[in-house]
């Protein structure tokens, strides 16, 4: 794959990955962990999903730059546009699937479950592409790589901690539990599963890295 097929690829897989976000949310069960604040403070402030989205990523980004210091590298500082590209897809997506209404219990699942799978999807494209990552996903890898942790736990401690400030920030601003539901944990336990089946039938080895598979 060429480098502007990788970029291509990672600017879909962004498109993906927000469509799944929004179709989470409209299933009204809850939203995906990393965005459970965004989506709360959306609801408790002037602000549009996405740009809430933007503003808690670059917190993100800001974390990275201060753990790392002078050894940041400088190709991260394009986390920030992307995240501008990814805040959009958002607030589009939230626009383009207003309708999405769901009554019953059912159909809430089914749109939760196809929103966690688009989740997936857009996450495996972005390992595929191999070119940048999010900022959320970046702060993981840069806590787990410089204090010699497991990626695993930092994650599930990232999430808990963006979970735990989405609850008190809701009950404090709205009365009420907004955005955290039983939905908020099937998309811990099936979005990792879903990616990596994914990774494993759209793409190969090729010259040590992940390439497309086509055909």
């Amino acid at each position: 794959m060429s480098v502007v097929s990788r970029w291509l690829l990672f600017l879909v897989a962004l498109w993906i990955q927000s469509a799944g976000i929004v179709l989470v949310v409209k299933s009204f069960l809850g939203t995906s962990p990393i965005s459970s604040l965004p989506y709360v403070m959306s609801e408790t402030f002037p602000f549009t999903f996405g740009e809430t989205t933007f503003v808690v990523n670059m917190v993100f980004l800001l974390g990275q730059m201060l753990i790392l210091k002078k050894k940041f590298p400088k190709v991260q500082l394009l986390q920030a546009p992307m995240t501008m590209i990814f805040a959009a897809f958002i607030d589009l997506c939230m626009q383009a699937f207003g309708n999405i209404t769901p009554d019953v219990y059912w159909q809430k699942l089914i749109i939760l479950l196809l929103g966690a799978s688009m989740v997936s999807l857009g996450v495996a494209l972005q390992g595929i592409a191999d070119v940048l990552k999010l900022p959320g996903e970046g702060l993981v890898y840069t806590i787990s790589d410089t204090y010699h942790l497991d990626f695993g736990k930092v994650k599930i401690a990232n999430d808990g901690i963006l979970v735990t400030l989405a609850i008190c920030l809701s009950y404090l601003e709205l009365g009420s539990v907004e955005g955290v539901r039983e939905g908020t944990l099937i998309s811990v336990f099936i979005t990792g599963i879903i990616a990596r089946f994914f990774l494993r039938h759209l793409s190969r080895w090729e010259e040590g890295r992940r390439v497309l598979r086509i055909g």
